[in-house]
């Protein structure tokens, strides 16, 4: 009976829902947007007061059920409602609530906003508050490698400036993004990417002890040079998520084609290490699921290692 009425108030609240969800003055019910915060909030306070009290008797009454249940999926909606947030020249596009326990970063390219909201709302259904913050990067090339490199495909080479990106995130991101939200001082930061965004938050975490944890999914770690440095300048996180598609190491490109062989010995080097490292196989190429697998990444670290 519980789970029958939780399922019905879901239904009719999403049906409901999707009739306001572009309307400017209404929201939720077709009722006023503070009038639906303060719904919203008095669902998280009863929340957290039936988590604490809760028993099997209690569990067994319809009402509580659907107020836990409800209260989840009015969090996973707040979460991936975005905003667009000035920090220094860059408009960041934020997801998540204020006084959340991860502070999420991901440099992000015009190629991946797009799917950006599907990504985030694949990260809200972990149990954990968090904020998200989608960091854009104009130069992939220029803004996420740490030296100068060649040309491995077209004609740009790399332009080694990643010391510039992480002084921006520490310098202006991060300050504001725990000012404007009220982070707590200690707040779990995971700085994560696809591709080559991964490859330069592993490489941050080599410059400094600030994030909890890494969340590299399908990093550039061919890049030459990289398993090199990472040797003589180790990781100082100590939860490390990797990933890899398992056909991407099967390319005719011979320097990308060392992908495979480095994420393996990458992955050995950190556990003989102690770090909390964990390698995860996907179907597929590079080019598939990358907003899937960026989440993935990002669950892991905040669920596995809480």
């Amino acid at each position: 009976m519980a789970a029958h009425s939780c399922g019905v108030l879901k239904k009719r609240f999403a049906k409901t829902r999707s009739l306001h969800r572009y309307g400017a003055d209404l929201k939720g019910f077709g009722i006023s947007q503070q009038a639906f915060c303060n719904a919203k909030w008095s669902l998280y306070i009863r929340r957290h007061c039936l988590l604490r009290m809760r028993t099997p008797f209690e569990l067994q009454n319809d009402f509580s059920v659907a107020i836990l249940c409800l209260s989840k999926f009015f969090r996973e909606d707040a979460a991936v409602t975005a905003q667009t947030m000035q920090i220094g020249n860059k408009p960041c596009r934020i997801y998540g609530e204020p006084h959340a326990e991860y502070l999420l970063l991901q440099m992000t390219g015009e190629h991946e906003l797009q799917s950006m909201d599907h990504e985030v709302t694949v990260i809200a259904q972990s149990s954990w508050n968090f904020l998200f913050a989608a960091i854009p990067v104009e130069s992939w090339n220029d803004a996420l490698f740490p030296w100068e490199a060649p040309a491995v495909w077209g004609k740009q080479g790399f332009g080694g400036k990643a010391a510039d990106t992480l002084s921006f995130l520490t310098e202006q991101v991060i300050p504001t993004l725990k000012q404007q939200f009220h982070l707590p001082e200690n707040v779990k930061i995971i700085l994560g990417g696809y591709s080559l965004a991964g490859l330069f938050a592993l490489w941050a975490s080599t410059q400094t002890n600030l994030f909890y944890g890494v969340a590299a999914a399908s990093p550039s770690v061919w890049f030459p040079g990289w398993m090199e440095f990472e040797q003589q300048h180790p990781m100082q996180t100590q939860h490390i998520y990797l990933s890899l598609g398992d056909k991407e190491e099967h390319t005719k490109n011979a320097v990308m084609a060392a992908v495979g062989d480095n994420i393996r010995t990458l992955h050995s080097r950190l556990i003989e290490r102690g770090a909390d490292c964990t390698l995860e196989w996907n179907n597929g190429g590079h080019f598939k699921d990358a907003d899937l697998r960026t989440a993935k990444a990002f669950r892991w670290v905040m669920e596995e290692h809480a």
